[in-house]
């Protein structure tokens, strides 16, 4: 659970998402989160199809290898490697934006921004070599720091107002169909990462259970505490000189003008703590998917070893976070600020987990049917996940002349080119490799299929 939430790190949405999903869903945002919610536990049953009858460290990897064959399953692993690390590069933006924020404040100095990039991403690989129940154990107290801090403050919110109930927001007033669907969009990149908990494989306790109820857990609780955080902040502007639409910090400046401003210091330090945990998840995941991936036979075999003692994939993790810690500071290097840095870096994941949710979602009824347990269910849940996933990857890539579904821009058309030719590269490699090792396919399949073995009579039992 802690995996999958610190991923979805939901503290950091109410933070820099709400005045986004606000402005084109108004009086609406909460049912674009309810929606998103919706459709997301959709597709987290799909995944469970899968995480109820085997474990392994290559997470949705592995699955859509079982659903949609090796070939499949290979790209899904690269684009997936992508979503993850992008994202921890993202968040690693951010825990330097607040750091500088925080001892701006307290001391009224600056840090360099690569020395918070190194300790950021140094403290992260640290505490994810050492064993995954030290990750668990910081990311969970962590992420429950931020996120109990700002559910306190969404009670002082709505206790000024008087517990009201809005009928402004229940009626949707004034909320255009297109703005809420706009803003479902939005809402999806703000879950995702909620699978990242399978990629712990088994290293949990009774994985066959525990890693099911965490993704689909965890996909509820944060939707919960998105529609209940949306709709009190919505409260909370109303009557508000400052426009919650382009409010930069819309809890820091609710704290402030309730005077509770120390509360949002305590915030802002949770949404530090927040950062930080998803950049150690996200490495985690990544460190999990490549280690998979070389254990067989696609990366070099010193990547798919674990260490003796700790019995975590620390070459895996070394990598991982070296590679987290080297983009943003390229980026920065070519005169790139964190800001922008993380917004292009989190625009820049959400093509991965669009594509991977998609091949999931597809993965999951072909498998299903091919091990002889397709039910109409299945079939139901398989097509409106597909359908609910068509949404993001309209509202990335637009329809042309279409207002509701309005073209990419210029700056995401650079980003997705960038996407592109990564998972041409991954492309182009698994063609070369094919043809250099043509039994590699199969021994991937191979290795796989031993680990759905192995879980089989307990897997059945589960689901």
């Amino acid at each position: 659970m802690a995996q999958s939430v610190s991923v979805i790190a939901p503290s950091t949405v109410p933070a820099a998402v709400f005045g986004l999903i606000f402005a084109t869903a108004g009086n609406g945002a909460w049912m674009s989160f309810l929606l998103g919610m919706l459709g997301l536990y959709l597709v987290s049953l799909n995944v469970n199809q899968f995480a109820t009858r085997s474990a392994s460290p290559g997470s949705l990897y592995s699955y859509i290898v079982q659903g949609l064959g090796p070939s499949a399953g290979v790209l899904g692993g690269w684009a997936l490697a992508f979503a993850y690390t992008l994202t921890g590069m993202s968040t690693l933006c951010g825990l330097a934006i607040v750091s500088n924020i925080l001892l701006g404040k307290a001391f009224g100095i600056q840090v360099p921004t690569i020395g918070l990039f190194f300790v950021g991403a140094g403290l992260s690989c640290w505490i994810a070599c050492r064993n995954i129940q030290l990750s668990a154990k910081t990311m969970l107290v962590f992420e429950a720091v931020a996120i109990a801090s700002i559910i306190v403050l969404g009670v002082i919110i709505w206790n000024a107002h008087g517990f009201e109930v809005d009928a402004d927001q229940l009626t949707l007033k004034d909320a255009a169909p297109s703005g809420i669907l706009v803003g479902v969009m939005l809402a999806v990149f703000g879950f995702s990462g909620f699978e990242s908990s399978a990629s712990l494989g088994d290293e949990a306790k009774d994985p066959l259970r525990s890693i099911p109820r965490s993704i689909t857990q965890s996909v509820l609780f944060s939707g919960v505490f998105f529609i209940f955080m949306a709709y009190v902040v919505v409260v909370g502007f109303k009557g508000s000189s400052e426009s919650l639409a382009t409010s930069e910090a819309p809890l820091d400046y609710l704290a402030t003008s309730l005077g509770w401003s120390g509360l949002g210091t305590v915030i802002t330090i949770g949404v530090l703590l927040s950062f930080f945990a998803c950049t150690l998840a996200a490495i985690n995941s990544t460190a999990r998917i490549i280690f998979s991936m070389a254990q067989h036979g696609l990366f070099y075999e010193s990547l798919g070893s674990a260490h003796e003692t700790n019995r975590t994939p620390h070459v895996a993790v070394i990598v991982s976070a070296l590679i987290t810690f080297a983009a943003p500071t390229a980026v920065y290097l070519g005169g790139m600020g964190p800001f922008e840095a993380q917004g292009a870096f989190g625009t820049a994941c959400s093509f991965g987990f669009i594509l991977v949710y998609l091949l999931i979602t597809i993965a999951a009824p072909i498998y299903l049917r091919s091990i002889g347990r397709l039910t109409v269910r299945a079939v139901l849940y398989a097509v409106g996940g597909v359908a609910f996933m068509i949404l993001p990857l309209l509202g990335t890539f637009g329809l042309p002349g279409s207002e509701l579904f309005p073209p990419i821009s210029a700056s995401d058309s650079v980003l997705a080119g960038v996407f592109f030719a990564y998972m041409a590269v991954g492309a182009i490699w698994l063609l070369v490799e094919r043809a250099r090792r043509p039994q590699m396919m199969s021994d991937v399949r191979d290795a796989i299929d031993d680990v759905q073995l192995q879980f089989a009579a307990t897997g059945e039992r589960a689901a």
